[in-house]
């Protein structure tokens, strides 16, 4: 059932109840990536990267090129351009704010993707209640979880044991299924997968995820 209806608009408590499945599946993600940053970075980076950047496909992304051996500059490129896409997203959802500069800007912190996906009403329009409830919901799980796997990796061992290392990406693929209904979403998919693979076995850590991210840059030229 709607958690809207016609005659009552969305507050921002419709946002938090809409919003908790998503947290529940937060807690486990970043369960996920306290268990993997841990031996990688160390457990305070891991919890303060999470508090601060709060974005799961940057955080894991950063992760896997230092565990594989990237630098530190490679890791912080490839976060940034994973993160790339809440430019745009923030674009799409600025007309939806209301406020003098400095709270848009705070309330823009809220873009995440399940959040934006929810709130995204059609013809560029938002509402901005339920992404500020949805996120709100989602945020502290995150913590939680990684709070959670930094003080209980040991105990949990390697999270492919627990089908944990799966999590992640069947978010983001369930995400990709959803959202390539185009041509160009599509190509641009198969693009970066193609990329990646054909560069995994001769470029150095990191460089095939960021170089996968330049599908991203053709696809937003190619005009459907």
């Amino acid at each position: 059932m709607s958690v809207v209806t016609a005659e009552r608009p969305a507050t921002i408590r419709d946002g938090i109840r809409a919003g908790l499945p998503f947290g529940a599946a937060a807690v486990l993600l970043g369960l996920s990536f306290g268990v993997v940053a841990r031996p990688v970075m160390g457990p305070e980076a891991a919890i303060v990267m999470s508090a601060f950047v709060f974005a799961g496909a940057a955080q894991f992304g950063s992760t896997a090129v230092l565990a594989a051996g990237g630098g530190a500059a490679a890791a912080i490129i490839a976060g940034i351009l994973l993160n790339a896409r809440f430019l745009a997203m923030g674009v799409a959802y600025a007309p939806s704010l209301f406020g003098g500069p400095l709270r848009r800007a705070l309330e823009g912190q809220a873009v995440v993707d399940a959040s934006w996906a929810l709130a995204n009403r059609g013809g560029g329009r938002f509402d901005r209640n339920l992404l500020l409830g949805a996120t709100l919901a989602q945020y502290p799980a995150w913590q939680l979880g990684t709070v959670l796997g930094v003080l209980f990796g040991n105990a949990i061992g390697d999270p492919r044991d627990l089908g944990l290392n799966a999590i992640f990406p069947a978010f983001f693929l369930a995400l990709l299924v959803d959202e390539a209904r185009t041509p160009r979403a599509r190509a641009v998919a198969l693009g970066g997968a193609a990329i990646a693979l054909a560069l995994v076995p001769v470029a150095p850590a990191g460089l095939p995820i960021i170089a996968a991210c330049l599908a991203a840059v053709v696809g937003a030229w190619w005009r459907t």
